[in-house]
């Protein structure tokens, strides 16, 4: 029997696939699981496997206008890159793999319980639920090709990701990384939003 939770997605390494995910989907090929690491001048993400080996790092560098974003694998190589467009009304990622293929995520809508964003360029979708901190990635015939789950209380942000689509790896962990990058972003917006308006009482 997977994590009883049918709410939330998330389990560790070494945990069973979540009920929720085993019933509709059946079981993944792999899963992996990240942990942030946020310092003063850079951010590092370890994207490790079911033997807690890193197989991914995402590295950002601030102070970054354009959060650029650099993913390697556990050789060192460079897999995706990651940058933010600014002065715009969308929630925008541009991502860069290193064979080649170009995409992007958008999102206008990014406040409500469930939304869906485009992987432009891809034709894949992310339905989101951002009260169950899960996510579901589709591609364009609508098959499942990964479940994200975050951990809902720890000190790090933790994420685990259930793949049903091997070849589709290393975009699944470049939309995660950018994913979370955007959900960081809507949290130090309304942050910012709440101190601005206790600030002028």
């Amino acid at each position: 029997m997977g994590t009883f939770s049918k709410l939330n997605r998330y389990h560790g390494a070494g945990e069973e696939t979540n009920v929720n995910n085993a019933e509709r989907f059946g079981e993944p090929v792999k899963s992996l699981f990240t942990t942030s690491k946020v310092f003063t001048l850079h951010r590092h993400i370890d994207i490790t496997d079911a033997d807690e080996k890193v197989v991914y790092r995402a590295d950002t560098k601030f102070p970054s206008l354009h959060d650029k974003t650099t993913i390697t694998d556990a050789n060192g190589k460079q897999v995706a890159f990651i940058s933010k467009k600014i002065m715009t009304l969308h929630e925008r990622r541009f991502i860069s793999m290193e064979n080649g293929v170009d995409f992007e995520l958008s999102n206008e809508i990014f406040h409500i319980v469930k939304d869906i964003t485009n992987i432009e360029g891809l034709g894949w979708q992310l339905r989101g639920n951002i009260l169950g901190l899960n996510f579901e990635l589709y591609d364009a015939m609508d098959s499942v090709i990964a479940v994200i789950g975050q951990k809902m209380v720890s000190i790090h942000d933790k994420y685990c990701i259930d793949i049903y689509r091997e070849d589709c790896e290393k975009e699944v962990v470049a939309i995660l990384i950018a994913l979370q990058h955007m959900i960081r972003d809507r949290e130090n917006a309304a942050s910012s939003a709440s101190s601005g308006s206790s600030s002028s009482q």
